[in-house]
């Protein structure tokens, strides 16, 4: 891990990518519009980046569109997809650290939590999914002796996916590199809030080899870029990854449009279970404290509601404030801090909210509370923690998306599962006990798709990821991923 002083360094060296990459090259958005691209650390302004729209829009999927019909990608021999994409990966992990910076620079997310978590998991997804290219075998079906029935799975054509924020590099490798392995053409719009290391991975992907016209990326909004792509009769299939309000308004635009299958994965709310028999209570708060205050809470996965037995309430609440002394708001590019600012000040101003919204309702503070902002110095907010909550209280109820904790009580095992599957999310959920038939038993009524038992947020790339109900439908990671970016096809044969 390189020092704060070679951090600073190495970002006065950076070149930042900030036009649009269509075609194996970067050019900016067509009307010339672009939006500021703001470092939410120090408000500093990193980049002004090309802002697409419906004629970039349509530019990039015509150009898609006739990529993949060359079948330069499409129709390349398995084995040699899978040494492109291997060699993407290997350029990336040769930049792994200017990747970090740029991400760490965007959004604000710790560089150690980049160097260590985001960018290794990353260039996992890539070589794996690279790894299933020629390993996807068809099928013959149990006919009669008259006929033969062949099963096969095809490229689907042009695919848009729209990725979040929070882990810039990271969901966009969750959805590109299955998409890319399954011979697909893709069109990226990144976030407008952090859309700078999609830009350079892109570059990094011609330099390895893939065809001109089959990885672009256009940075922009949603109401332009993202609705344009959503609506495009060219578009075959839309992947998502953000709020429930988006992932719904893009259900409707493929409905109004040429029917695509849209895959989505959106918001969370997700629940803690404490037990009484989880035997070590510290182990148990150092997880929900990392639950939801990992990556300042802009996670979609965070544990924002955390439910402990009666009998140990007051033990639990001190081991957790204990335990969330560590995360404390500091300057992103120390290997030492723990918590970077939120993303920008419109979510500074959400969360806030929220916090007030907590106070205003009865729920009683116990850490943390309404940050002092100034403006020029970050969107810093402190890790808080409410107790006495309830499920009639607003930040129960929605997302925040930030390092906020609603703390309630149970009496029981039923009552527990009742409480947290009393929401309209079901990404994830964890639950800590000792106890293996409870572990098994919990796990099962819980309404997630998602279960970490003793634990939370472990997983790799051979699990699948994503939820049930408004936290969306389909899986990133595993083979599940690339089963929704291929066509199954019945091929029937008279003998």
């Amino acid at each position: 891990m390189k020092s704060y002083q070679e951090w600073q360094a190495l970002k006065n060296t950076l070149t930042l990518p900030n036009q649009a990459y269509i075609n194996g090259q970067f050019c900016p958005a067509i009307s010339g519009a672009t939006f500021d691209c703001i470092n939410p650390a120090d408000e500093s302004l990193l980049a002004q980046v090309a802002s697409c729209d419906q004629a970039d829009v349509d530019t990039a999927v015509k150009q898609a569109k006739t990529t993949f019909a060359s079948g330069i990608w499409s129709t390349m021999a398995p084995g040699k997809r899978k040494q492109i994409l291997q060699k993407w990966a290997d350029l990336i992990a040769q930049h792994s650290d200017e990747l970090a910076l740029i991400d760490t620079l965007d959004m604000g997310k710790s560089i150690s939590e980049m160097v260590s978590i985001d960018v290794p998991d990353s260039i996992d997804c890539l070589r794996w999914s690279a790894e299933c290219i020629d390993k996807l075998y068809g099928e013959i079906a149990p006919t009669n002796s008259d006929n033969l029935a062949l099963i096969s799975r095809e490229p689907l054509g042009v695919v848009a996916i729209i990725t979040p924020w929070n882990y810039p590099l990271m969901m966009v490798m969750w959805k590109i590199a299955p998409a890319l392995a399954a011979g697909n053409s893709v069109i990226l719009k990144p976030s407008e809030k952090s859309p700078l290391s999609a830009l350079r991975i892109a570059e990094l992907a011609t330099q390895a080899g893939l065809p001109d016209g089959v990885f672009n990326v256009l940075p922009g909004f949603g109401h332009t870029t993202g609705k344009a792509l959503a609506l495009h009769h060219d578009v075959g299939t839309l992947a998502f990854t953000g709020s429930s309000r988006v992932a719904g308004l893009l259900m409707q635009y493929a409905g109004q449009s040429n029917m695509k299958r849209v895959w989505l994965e959106a918001g969370g709310k997700s629940p803690c279970l404490v037990f009484a028999d989880c035997k070590d209570i510290k182990a148990a708060a150092e997880g929900a404290a990392r639950a939801i205050f990992t990556n300042q809470g802009e996670v979609c996965i965070a544990c924002s509601r955390l439910y402990v037995e009666s009998s140990i309430q007051q033990e639990f609440l001190a081991a957790l404030l204990a335990a969330s002394k560590q995360f404390v708001p500091g300057d992103p590019l120390d290997p030492a801090t723990t918590m970077g600012p939120l993303v920008d000040k419109a979510q500074l101003d959400r969360v806030s909210n929220f916090i007030e919204s907590a106070l205003q309702q009865g729920a009683k503070l116990e850490m943390g509370g309404l940050p002092e902002y100034h403006q020029g110095q970050g969107f810093y907010v402190q890790p808080t923690i409410f107790s006495n909550a309830n499920h009639q209280m607003t930040f129960v109820q929605e997302e925040i998306f930030g390092p906020v904790l609603a703390m309630m009580t149970f009496d029981s095992e039923e009552e527990a599962i009742n409480l947290a599957n009393d929401s309209k999310y079901g990404l994830g959920a964890a639950l800590w006990t000792q106890d293996l038939s409870r572990a098994h038993r919990v796990s099962r009524k819980l309404e997630a798709g998602m279960v970490w038992v003793n634990t939370w947020g472990d997983g790799d790339t051979t699990v699948p990821f994503g939820g049930v109900k408004a936290s969306g439908n389909g899986r990133d990671k595993s083979w599940h991923a690339l089963e929704k970016y291929t066509e199954l096809k019945n091929t029937w044969i008279r003998l």
